[in-house]
């Protein structure tokens, strides 16, 4: 088997969730976080033939980039990674054990939400960039009473006099919020979202060209008022 870039690409940002990954037979990867308030789902062309639990997905994938074009042979025990047109030059990767791996059973089942928004890579690069620039751990989406447009604040929840980056974003749905995510869990490969919230402090981020979805949790200072 040999992996697609797109494949490799879900597994680095993947890395940047959790270190540990099991992969079950068939084309679904799933991740999630230590703490439990990121989980990942993906589709990918390829089918993998058994479940395998890889403990440093880091490690996994340095011990991929040694080989120009790796060619993957799953074995009872371990993965034997070949260079395509020189199998010599070979690599043994043992898997790790499923128990000590965290990883989830299933995904999210998505409660009713209350807001839905499009994320387009661009705000979300441009906030997380701003983020970055002025030191501001939260991300706050807030929007008053009638009216469909809402501000996407790059802040410090914690004090009111840090500096801060605003953008406006449609929403569609009824009330006034104020949904608090932190920064560092807004772990998405570039792309456009689909964006729904739930009150009920999820956030469901589905990529619209990719068979790619995220549930990230709210901070729980978050609100939401009809």
């Amino acid at each position: 088997m040999k992996l697609s870039e797109h494949t490799t690409s879900i597994l680095k940002n993947y890395a940047t969730i959790n270190q540990n990954l099991v992969i079950k037979e068939g084309s679904e990867l799933l991740t999630m976080s230590s703490m439990k308030n990121i989980v990942a789902r993906a589709e990918v062309e390829e089918k993998f033939p058994k479940e395998i639990a890889i403990y440093d997905l880091n490690e996994f994938l340095t011990c991929l980039s040694l080989f120009k074009s790796p060619v993957l042979d799953f074995q009872d025990t371990f993965v034997m990674i070949q260079e395509e047109n020189n199998p010599k030059n070979s690599l043994k990767y043992f898997y790790s054990d499923p128990s000590v791996c965290q990883s989830p059973s299933k995904t999210i089942t998505m409660p009713s939400n209350e807001v839905n928004l499009v994320m387009s890579n661009s705000d979300l690069s441009k906030m997380k960039r701003a983020a970055s620039a002025i030191g501001a751990p939260d991300m706050v989406l807030e929007r008053g009473r009638d009216t469909l447009s809402a501000s996407l604040v790059a802040r410090d929840k914690k004090n009111d006099t840090a500096n801060n980056y605003s953008l406006d974003i449609e929403t569609t749905g009824d009330g006034e919020f104020k949904f608090f995510f932190k920064v560092e869990n807004l772990k998405l490969m570039e792309g456009d979202y689909n964006v729904n919230i739930s009150s009920k402090n999820i956030t469901h981020f589905s990529n619209k060209s990719k068979s790619l979805e995220y549930w990230i949790a709210l901070e729980p200072e978050s609100n939401y008022t009809v």
